[in-house]
């Protein structure tokens, strides 16, 4: 069980790590603002300073109140999340991948609240005439914890039963 319960917490810091190296590798090779298409029409890298939340909400707050304030609304949230991690069983591995997912984009991006007051997010995608707004590797990582959290808790999952052959 140890070595299921290491596999967590080594996935916690390498997808934070992968996110703040994706971060410094943004702001090294990026203005501000600066576009990169990858995909034309489709994909691309877009360096912005987001002082917001995920995608962006609240960032029209004022400065430095809202930055006091989303630094601890995102404290209390890493606390709280932290403690779900902790306390789901090894048994629940969705359950625990969830949180996990969960876990590194909070600490992701508060990394990067705490030391540049604001995050860094590049991923900038295009669907149709529709622009999505723009994130990263750590807020994909909540979206998609949270997706399947949401899976995994609200929505009955057929268990295969055992019946004997006659």
């Amino acid at each position: 069980m140890k070595k299921i319960s290491c596999f967590y917490h080594l996935l916690v810091l390498f997808l934070v790590g992968l996110d703040q190296l994706s971060k410094f590798l943004v702001v090294k090779s990026l203005f501000l603002f600066q576009r990169v298409e990858i995909i034309p029409g489709f994909f691309g890298l877009t360096r912005i300073h987001n002082r917001g939340v995920i995608f962006g909400a609240f960032s029209h707050l004022e400065q430095p109140a809202a930055r006091i304030i989303l630094a601890i609304v995102s404290l209390l949230a890493l606390v709280i999340v932290f403690i779900f991690y902790l306390k789901t069983p090894l048994t629940e591995r969705m359950i625990k991948l969830s949180f996990t997912l969960i876990l590194a984009g909070a600490i992701g991006n508060l990394l990067d609240r705490l030391m540049r007051g604001y995050v860094v997010d590049f991923i900038d995608l295009h669907i149709g005439r529709h622009h999505w707004p723009f994130f990263n590797l750590a807020d994909t990582c909540i979206t998609v914890g949270g997706v399947m959290l949401i899976i995994f808790l609200f929505v009955p999952q057929r268990r295969k039963e055992c019946s004997p052959c006659s």
